[in-house]
């Protein structure tokens, strides 16, 4: 599939693809994505399948998603990107570095391991709010976030999810994101890596300290796959790292990718404040 992608910097730099998370979309990453470039690196942020700008399939699963990347690194002819991915977008980078060992130069996973996580009824919940705004009736983007209030009460997931929100006319208001074709197969999202490949080179996975999917017990696996893999914990943050900690995270993506000195500064013993 051709998705559609944000790309920042200049083709021929050190290249970073960014992968967003579930219900995502790359205008997330945008901030992160332009200071990276301004740093010297050529940056593309795509929007996975079923999600922005980029096409619907009723097809919804990691081997499409990974399929999906490879064939994006294909059509930009970028060699040995460096791969950050969020949450679901973690997940295809996992797959795909260690299906592809050899054409990954770093790896950067935020807030997802290689497990199996279950059907969790908070996104079945989330998709059930959005299927039941009435966007017919709705006259603005402030109407619609009134209408989700009611089943998301925390405010930063609704303005997460409002980003999907879009004129389709004049006076027309649609998701963006393929709702049904997500749902129908959600439970394919939660589905482990299995395998015994290792990559040898650098990774970096960034847990929220406030959330659960990264747990201490997670460790030994992801260093048996990534063997050289750094293990941080951004404290107070939840799932979100990157939105809620944009500064933490940034200097340590920054320092990871670049290859600074001391670039885990004085907490050596995983976390980072």
């Amino acid at each position: 599939m051709k998705l559609f992608y944000r790309r920042y910097g200049t083709a021929g730099q050190p290249a970073i693809i960014i992968l967003h998370g579930l219900f995502g979309i790359s205008d997330n990453w945008v901030t992160f994505g332009r200071r990276m470039a301004d740093e010297g690196f050529d940056v593309i942020i795509p929007d996975q399948r079923n999600h922005g700008l980029s096409p619907h399939s009723t097809v919804f699963n990691y081997l499409a998603l990974t399929d999906d990347l490879m064939e994006l690194i294909d059509e930009l002819d970028v060699e040995k990107p460096a791969l950050l991915g969020h949450s679901m977008g973690g997940k295809v980078a996992m797959r795909f570095t260690l299906e592809n060992p050899g054409m990954v130069d770093k790896l950067i996973v935020v807030d997802i391991t290689l497990k199996a996580y279950g059907d969790r009824p908070h996104h079945r919940n989330i998709i059930s709010a959005m299927q039941a705004v009435k966007l017919e009736e709705a006259q603005s983007r402030q109407e619609v976030e009134r209408q989700l209030q009611s089943s998301i009460t925390e405010i930063r997931t609704r303005q997460f999810l409002m980003k999907n929100l879009h004129w389709k006319g004049k006076n027309q208001l649609e998701w963006r994101i393929n709702l049904s074709g997500i749902n129908d197969n959600l439970g394919a999202m939660f589905d482990a890596i299995q395998t015994e490949v290792q990559y040898h080179r650098p990774a970096l996975f960034v847990r929220g300290g406030q959330s659960d999917y990264i747990l201490p017990s997670d460790y030994a696996q992801i260093r048996q796959n990534f063997p050289k893999a750094e293990i941080i914990t951004i404290e107070g943050a939840s799932h979100w790292v990157h939105a809620e900690a944009p500064e933490q995270f940034y200097q340590l993506g920054y320092g990871f990718l670049t290859g600074t000195p001391d670039w885990l500064g004085e907490n050596q013993d995983g976390s980072f404040r």
